[in-house]
């Protein structure tokens, strides 16, 4: 078998001979048998036809989008729908946000026990115009009465708008003992750091994260049977194993850590993470391959599906954090799940054509490209845009 080749471009401003592995055949059709929670946060597919002013106003080819979630709940994942990894705050607006989320939920009753959990904000407040905490209090009551009609589960997602309008550690003490005072069934609280939105700086009323954890702690302690579990996104995996061995006893803690999941899930004698990813996107099919053989014991396979996919995560969520999307969007678009490279917002501007070419290159060494032959004749599609001859 020949092997696609590419010529990319340097960061000496040459070009070099690139030839892709052969595919990767993962597990095949197999029945599934995960020993963890597993949820991917999902991107959204933008319309390119759409006649809007892409920076101020989301199209989204709602067919294509959908499509993406049924091929990850064919893998045995579950969605966290309408989260950062769908550009909620940086191209998502609420209205869009919420047609996501019913047509998901929709969607995911017609697939055998998919499961969907749906972000809640604030994101319908102005966030130029001054706020309040009762303000945030009912912006979190709008949205989480919208998730529940629906029929989803929720994800209590972190607000700017409180982290604007908090004073101390008691204030959100109080927001989030309203909202999840009212929730029909127990929550996940995500806790997004400032590495991935630099509005959230402070959150649970303190710059230090241990002092922040120790607020963070005390909610859920005070509310343990309304709260399902915490993700963690601080990308830091000594704080989220200090984490998980605070919460009280049956709230687990999922995983929102891009460079150290695959050791998180993995876990020590003391515990183990489930998982909330904005990774699990474009790995996929090597996160359900690896998370069954975790599940059948078959530890070194686990290993050797998930390691290589690390450096391809540590890459794509490198500072500045929050422009990861647009590696995983040119991912999916690589690997034929959509037919363009375009995004919500214009994000397919935020990163380098090196750093996509990079992402190319750790996807590939991962096994993650499906078909090369398309995936190079999109490349080099790309790379003609950017006056480079591939």
């Amino acid at each position: 078998m020949t092997r696609s080749a590419i010529n990319l471009p340097t960061r000496e401003g040459r070009t070099e001979a690139y030839r892709l592995r052969d595919p990767q055949p993962w597990n095949g059709g197999r029945d599934r048998k995960f020993a963890r929670i597993a949820l991917a946060a999902a991107h959204v597919v933008a319309d390119p036809f759409a006649d809007v002013d892409p920076w101020l106003r989301p199209a989204i080819d709602w067919d294509a989008t959908l499509a993406y979630r049924r091929h990850l709940w064919g893998l045995g994942l579950g969605v966290a729908e309408a989260m950062d990894t769908a550009q909620r705050g940086a191209g998502l607006d609420w209205p869009n946000a919420l047609e996501l989320i019913r047509r998901s939920v929709a969607a995911a009753r017609e697939v055998p026990g998919a499961v969907v959990f749906c972000g809640v904000n604030t994101d319908q407040l102005d966030p130029a115009a001054p706020v309040t905490l009762d303000d945030v209090i009912h912006a979190y009551e709008e949205q989480t009465a919208a998730v529940e009609s629906a029929g989803g589960r929720v994800v209590l997602m972190s607000s700017r708008a409180l982290a604007r309008a908090a004073r101390s550690p008691e204030d959100y003490a109080s927001v989030y003992g309203r909202i999840l005072a009212q929730v029909r069934e127990p929550v996940i609280i995500h806790w997004l750091g400032e590495m991935f939105d630099p509005a959230l700086a402070g959150y649970w009323g303190s710059a230090d994260h241990l002092a922040a954890m120790d607020a963070c702690v005390a909610i859920v302690a005070a509310n343990a049977a309304k709260v399902d579990g915490i993700k963690l996104s601080l990308l830091d995996k000594d704080m989220e194993v200090r984490l998980r061995r605070q919460l009280p006893q049956g709230v687990r803690t999922y995983t929102g850590d891009d460079f150290n999941f695959a050791e998180l899930i993995a876990g020590d004698a003391h515990g183990f993470s489930d998982a909330l990813l904005g990774i699990f996107d474009p790995i996929a099919e090597a996160a359900s391959a690896a998370l069954d053989a975790h599940g059948r014991g078959e530890l070194a396979r686990y290993w050797a599906i998930l390691e290589p996919t690390v450096p391809l995560s540590r890459h794509l969520f490198k500072a500045p954090t929050r422009f990861y999307k647009t590696g995983v969007v040119f991912l999916a678009w690589l690997n034929g799940h959509q037919s363009h490279f375009v995004m919500v917002g214009g994000q397919q501007s935020a990163r380098s054509l090196l750093h996509l070419v990079e992402a190319f290159k750790l996807a590939d060494a991962a096994g993650l490209i499906r078909d090369p032959d398309l995936a190079v004749h999109r490349l080099r599609a790309l790379m003609r845009t950017h006056g480079v001859d591939g």
